[in-house]
């Protein structure tokens, strides 16, 4: 059976896709309309979320082997999106502040994880 425990993995990554997700949304948004608060409470959530993918990333999981193989792709995944966003902040400055296309390459990490690490249950 697997280990309940890789829930929390993949509720932890899903989560982190769907505050990048809203950033990027929000970052493009038109200012003419207002942003959907639940948009806005995801993208809001992002620090504290990128916090906890970062402690299960460097924790230290012991189960089976298949259930370490799940963990170490998840967390990897975990990973990419961390980089992803850190380059995407380093080009941008901020959150607020985002050119046309600036998130292209966060957004095809997104779209790679959402593919494979999210694609596959």
């Amino acid at each position: 059976m697997k280990d309940k425990r890789i829930l929390v993995f993949r509720k932890a990554l899903e989560e982190l896709v769907d505050s990048l997700d809203a950033t990027l949304r929000v970052a493009s948004w038109d200012a003419a309309e207002q942003v959907p608060e639940p948009l806005k409470d995801s993208a809001l959530r992002l620090v504290a979320r990128l916090g906890t993918a970062d402690r299960l990333a460097t924790g230290i999981f012991s189960g089976t082997v298949a259930d370490k193989a799940r963990v170490i792709a998840l967390t990897d995944a975990m990973r990419r999106l961390e980089s992803a966003y850190l380059g995407y902040r380093s080009k941008n400055g901020s959150v607020a502040r985002s050119s046309e296309g600036s998130g292209a390459e966060l957004q095809a990490v997104l779209d790679e994880v959402k593919s494979h690490s999210l694609g596959a249950a």
